[in-house]
């Protein structure tokens, strides 16, 4: 009889790990620290995955905050927002600082929760805590780290060996003297680091920075390329630097400010 109940209980070990497996393979983020390195991951989660990473997720989570977290993310790709915040709630509770990011996101932004800055902050501030890079960069995107800029210089550092937010936000601190020496060598280097990951704000700063050869050689050729990337993205600096570099015969008010830009 003893054997009997060993090996029920061995099936449900393996049962739980095979969900596990599988809720992994469709459904973690490849950017959650609690993810083992042999895991990959997926930026998002494919349509056609969504149910049933819903399905093996929502099994394993009843041992695994990684699962849980995984199963936020499949009810927040199948558009159940109160059922992903219901779930990250749970994984941060167990300590996931990707759960809790993904909170301090929706009080951010007040998306499935009404919106609260403070609430918001203090997430990203205890996920940063804990080294999480999202959280550090999240924390110094809200502005969390204002009272205290040297502290947010030493959290980024952490963040900004693996995560490209984090390097931007470092360099801006870096480029400005913000919590520390003014360094645009240093701050180069992290933007260079963060365009070569498509980030935007990155790739703009890294046109400016080659265009006024700050921290590095002067290349305008190189600038024009970082521009049009950034641009081709969204960014609107980027946009109206190149505008600035076709164009650039500015015409001004008698209070000096921009009216327009003449073209030839």
């Amino acid at each position: 009889m003893p054997t009997l109940v060993l090996a029920v209980s061995a099936s449900a070990v393996l049962a739980q790990s095979a969900d596990l497996v599988l809720c992994d393979r469709i459904a973690a983020d490849p950017a959650d620290p609690d993810k083992p390195a042999s895991i990959k991951g997926v930026a998002e989660i494919a349509a056609g995955d969504v149910e049933t990473a819903i399905k093996y997720c929502r099994t394993a989570s009843a041992g695994s905050r990684r699962a849980m977290y995984a199963l936020g993310r499949a009810f927040a790709a199948n558009q159940q927002q109160a059922e992903a915040i219901a779930a990250f709630r749970k994984a941060s509770a167990k300590g996931s600082t990707s759960a809790m990011v993904e909170l301090g996101v929706a009080y951010a932004t007040g998306v499935g929760v009404a919106k609260d800055e403070a609430q918001a902050r203090q997430l990203f501030a205890k996920a940063a805590e804990a080294g999480n890079p999202r959280g550090v960069s999240n924390l110094a995107a809200l502005g969390g780290g204002a009272s205290d800029p040297a502290k947010t210089r030493a959290l980024l550092a952490k963040g900004a060996e693996t995560n490209a937010e984090a390097q931007y936000q470092l360099g801006m601190m870096l480029a400005e003297g913000i919590g520390g020496p003014k360094d645009d060598v240093a701050a180069r280097a992290l933007f260079d680091k963060a365009a070569a990951q498509g980030h935007p704000g990155a790739l703009e700063r890294m046109g400016a920075f080659a265009q006024a050869g700050r921290g590095g050689p002067k290349d305008a050729g190189a600038a024009k390329g970082f521009y049009e990337k950034a641009a081709a993205l969204g960014n609107a600096d980027a946009a109206a630097a190149l505008k600035r570099a076709d164009c650039p015969y500015a015409i001004k008010d008698k209070q000096g400010k921009l009216v327009t830009n003449l073209c030839f």
